[in-house]
């Protein structure tokens, strides 16, 4: 790779970098050639992007990003690095939990989460909790309705107690 390939290179990821709030640094090795395929198609049908990167280009990629401070990931850049990119904080984990139960890997490294960062591969169970915006905003709407809901139906079992109440004292005075 020359020069000009490797700054052209750098420049992307940076662009990815900035432009996603969600990404994960994985440890793929060992992993055989049709298992990695097969993650990769995961990830597609995740709508994930996984990209094999060198560690020493993405330490300057995530350098050249003025803004944002990733330091605590720079320990964990040794060894094969895959970076995983999506728009949902827990969909790589859940993925690669998923990928787990018949692979031991991938493992994850780092994390980069809408500002938050996590090191080390005991944050999976953590990191695929995570709550999703949407997720978050539909509780948030299900939360908010609920007392509405409770004073509707309140008011509709109200109204018909009361109208079985009418019902039977007129049914009363007639007999």
């Amino acid at each position: 790779m020359t020069r000009e390939e490797k700054s052209q290179y750098i420049e992307d990821l940076a662009s990815k970098l900035s432009e996603t709030g969600v990404f994960y640094l994985t440890d793929t090795a060992g992993l055989t050639v049709e298992t990695v395929n097969q993650l990769r198609e995961k990830c597609f049908k995740g709508n994930i992007e996984l990209r094999v990167v060198k560690n020493t280009l993405l330490k300057k990629a995530m350098d050249s990003i003025e803004g944002t401070d990733y330091e605590e990931l720079y320990g964990v850049l040794a060894g094969p690095t895959a970076i995983m990119f999506s728009e949902v904080g827990n969909a790589p984990a859940k993925l690669i939990k998923d990928f787990r139960k018949k692979n031991d890997k991938p493992l994850i490294k780092g994390a980069f989460i809408e500002e938050s960062i996590y090191t080390g591969d005991e944050n999976l169970e953590f990191l695929s909790a995570i709550k999703s915006k949407e997720e978050l905003i539909g509780e948030i709407v299900g939360l908010l309705q609920s007392p509405a809901k409770n004073v509707i139906s309140g008011l509709k079992s109200g109204g018909s107690t009361i109208a079985g109440l009418i019902k039977t004292l007129s049914e009363r005075s007639e007999a």
